[in-house]
C-alpha cells in the first residue's frame, strides 16, 4: 500500500508564512523544510502540501522551503515531481514553488 500525507500549512504551521531562514524569525521556509517537510517526505511515498488557508505567503518561504530540498541536495526535482504535489487556490504560487524546485541546484 502506498503511503501519502496531507500537510495543511495554515494549521500545522504557519497561517503567515514568510521568512527564509530560522534567523530570518518564526515560522521560516527552512524550519517548515527541515522539520515537516523532509520528515514527511521520508516516511511517505506521497506527500501533499496544501497552502489553502495561509493569508500572506512570501516567495522567500517558498523558495526555501521547495528550492531549498533540491539546494541542500536532500531531493532531486524529479525525486519531488514523484513524491510531492502543492495545493493552493492561487496557482501562480504553485508554479512558484515548481519554479523554484526546477532552477535550484544542488551546492558543491
Amino acid at each position: 500500500m502506498m503511503s501519502s500525507i496531507m500537510i495543511n500549512v495554515s494549521k500545522e504551521f504557519a497561517r503567515m508564512p514568510c521568512v527564509r531562514s530560522r534567523k530570518d524569525g518564526p515560522q521560516s521556509g527552512e524550519e517548515f523544510r527541515d522539520d515537516i517537510l523532509i520528515p514527511a517526505l521520508r516516511d511517505n511515498e506521497r506527500v501533499t502540501v496544501d497552502l489553502n488557508g495561509v493569508i500572506a505567503l512570501g516567495s522567500s518561504f517558498l523558495d526555501e522551503a521547495f528550492g531549498g530540498l533540491v539546494r541542500e541536495g536532500v531531493y532531486t526535482a524529479q525525486d519531488l515531481h514523484r513524491k510531492l504535489t502543492i495545493n493552493f487556490s492561487l496557482q501562480s504560487y504553485v508554479n512558484e514553488a515548481w519554479g523554484y524546485i526546477d532552477s535550484a541546484r544542488r551546492r558543491a
